[in-house]
């Protein structure tokens, strides 16, 4: 019987490898201070904190608790996973400490290895008794009714979307735009070697994006992760949820992240005429392509990724967009900086890629592949029962939908 990947194992990892880039970035300066790496945990308590930072140390483990719990348990290993998530969780935390003792930004601090490790075990708690009330199993039921046999990946990529919006993005929805920061970071690599020769000079300096070309981006941003979702969702009317699940999650996180930046009071100071218009052709947009079929849809966004990625990187870094960097980078965001610029950055690259290699993945067993993706309600002939039985592969299918 054919079961439904679970999510939990690589969003675990990946939360993981973020949680180490937020802890040690900028990854410069190292030094030995001459104590041992763990002499924080015997240091006295900090004199110095503030109620955001017990929340954001707290919160930000959180999710890796929840996450290692949940692909234990999908390993099957029941009350060992909570034990195991915990230990694992408090781990990272007391290594990344560690680590941040050879940094000259960081503090190595006990108090933050203790909120981490609460947050971890909050995290694997509510994983546990979730479990235990039956709310993961509805899940799993849910996602079978919901979403295509293969859809863990464009699942992961969904849930990671509204995360690279919450850096604020130089465009309303519009991520991906690091050609300018790439060109100058490659510069500086190659400085005083001869390879700085070998760097591609542009003749003309980028040009800021003309109101229609912006509309266009917003649109596209606004369609992008509807198609995405269109491309392991069945049924049109569950599609059309989705969408305006997808929109309206979108614009409470700019909402989100311009009053993080800025302050509550320029939380809607984004949504300017291009921007309103940009949203109502995005949304016309996804409508339309409800009747889609999924292969189209992924032709679709491919399209709609490569096109916004273009214009994006041929205009400059606003200054507005270049005061949200600083502001990120040497407030007290700084936390988020791994988790929100990083995602923001590679999220069209990374799912343009998920989308090229599960077209090849198509071509290679199209069969198997097309039944998957466009939802096919009876099974492939080469899962069909022995004995010939259609009512009771029918059946089987209908008592555990996970076996599709």
């Amino acid at each position: 019987m054919n079961r439904y990947k679970s999510a939990a194992r690589p969003l675990a990892f990946l939360y993981a490898a973020l949680i180490v880039y937020a802890s040690l970035y900028p990854f410069s300066g190292w030094r030995d201070q001459g104590l041992s790496p763990w002499a924080f945990t015997a240091a006295p308590l900090p004199q110095y904190w503030t109620r955001f930072d017990i929340i954001t140390n707290v919160a930000g483990y959180v999710p890796m608790g929840f996450l290692l719990t949940l692909a234990l348990l999908r390993a099957h290993w029941r009350w060992p996973a909570l034990v195991l998530a915990t230990l694992v969780t408090a781990l990272l935390s007391f290594t990344m400490e560690s680590l941040q003792s050879y940094l000259p930004i960081r503090v190595a601090s006990n108090l933050d290895w203790g909120l981490n490790a609460t947050g971890g075990v909050i995290g694997a708690l509510a994983a546990y008794v979730l479990e235990r009330l039956g709310a993961i199993e509805r899940w799993r039921r849910f996602r079978a009714l919901w979403f295509v046999h293969d859809s863990r990946g464009a699942l992961i990529l969904l849930a990671l979307w509204p995360v690279g919006l919450l850096f604020t993005p130089p465009v309303a929805l519009g991520m991906g735009q690091v050609y300018e920061r790439l060109e100058d970071a490659l510069a500086q690599v190659l400085e005083d070697t001869p390879f700085l020769e070998w760097l591609p000079l542009r003749e003309l300096d980028l040009q800021p994006l003309l109101p229609g070309v912006e509309l266009i981006c917003v649109a596209l941003g606004a369609l992008v992760p509807c198609l995405l979702g269109y491309t392991v969702i069945r049924d049109r009317g569950r599609r059309a949820l989705f969408a305006m699940s997808a929109l309206t999650l979108g614009v409470l996180v700019s909402a989100l992240s311009a009053a993080m930046t800025w302050g509550p009071v320029y939380a809607w100071a984004w949504a300017s005429q291009p921007v309103e218009a940009g949203l109502m052709v995005g949304a016309f947009a996804a409508f339309a392509a409800l009747f889609l079929p999924a292969r189209v849809c992924a032709v679709l966004l491919m399209a709609a990724l490569v096109t916004q990625v273009v214009m994006l990187n041929a205009a400059p870094e606003s200054a507005y967009f270049s005061a949200t960097l600083q502001s990120w980078e040497q407030g007290r965001f700084i936390h988020f900086h791994g988790l929100a610029q990083w995602v923001g950055w590679l999220w069209p690259y990374v799912t343009f890629t998920y989308l090229v290699i599960h077209s090849f993945r198509a071509t290679r067993h199209p069969a198997t592949t097309l039944a998957r993706i466009d939802g096919a309600s009876s099974v492939s002939h080469h899962d069909a029962p022995l004995d010939g039985s259609s009512q009771a592969a029918e059946e089987t299918q209908h008592q555990d939908p996970s076996a599709r």
